[in-house]
């Protein structure tokens, strides 16, 4: 009984796995602060009797712009947000605008198959945040998802986790860690005392290995022989 249970349970998985792996994600699904990057807007299609037609993508407010991989077959279409405060950086132009969403159309998304757009941003500044993409897809039939909901939903909103940098490096250009391994000036570093002392040792053990091949040879040959 308890091997029949096993069993089904296993078989459930088998086919739950692939049906909640079917969702609208951003891959990879976390990049550092501050850093640039490119994602994969990965769109399977989830029906038999449909092609996906459309998606659109909203960006979360810290994301103030965007590059996009050209896609044949597809329309591109972008929408602006304006601003509640300019973004003023020295020696250039006041940035009012924001990106708010992108939508492509025009192509097709065939039963069994996936897509994915190609996008370039960069991370915002603010490790621990998640950044949330809801997206819509429309299938050629009129039907309508809308992966807006959180991470356990059936339909959840495509996330990207924002990760602390890597360390940093300090003024004299090497790292906490390197400074840490380095030996003290004018001293010399013990690796190099241990590193002689290795290759005395191993030369020693080759001379004592070729003296006894040789004393065993010796013996060898000096051995009577038996007619």
């Amino acid at each position: 009984m308890k091997r029949i249970v096993l069993l089904c349970s296993l078989v459930g998985a088998l086919v739950v796995t692939p049906l909640a792996a079917a969702h609208v994600t951003l891959n990879p699904s976390e990049w550092e602060a501050g850093g640039f990057a490119r994602f994969d807007i990965r769109v399977p299609n989830e029906r038999d009797d449909a092609g996906t037609v459309e998606l659109t993508v909203q960006f979360p407010e810290s994301v103030i712009s965007a590059r996009f991989q050209p896609m044949p077959g597809w329309e591109r279409t972008i929408e602006m947000a304006t601003l509640d405060e300019p973004i003023v950086e020295e020696g250039e132009e006041p940035i009012t605008e924001r990106l708010a969403s992108v939508t492509w159309s025009g192509g097709t998304i065939a039963p069994g198959e996936f897509e994915e757009f190609g996008v370039s941003f960069r991370v915002p500044e603010t490790p621990g945040e998640e950044l949330v993409f809801p997206a819509i897809q429309t299938y050629s039939n009129g039907e309508i998802v809308r992966w807006i909901g959180p991470p356990d939903a059936d339909t959840p909103a495509p996330i990207v986790a924002v990760t602390a940098p890597a360390e940093e490096e300090e003024a004299g250009g090497t790292t906490t860690s390197e400074a840490e391994a380095a030996p003290a000036a004018g001293g010399e570093s013990d690796e190099g005392d241990d590193s002689g002392l290795a290759t005395a040792a191993l030369i020693l053990g080759i001379a004592g290995l070729a003296a006894g091949l040789a004393a065993l040879g010796f013996t060898f040959m000096r051995a009577p022989r038996r007619v």
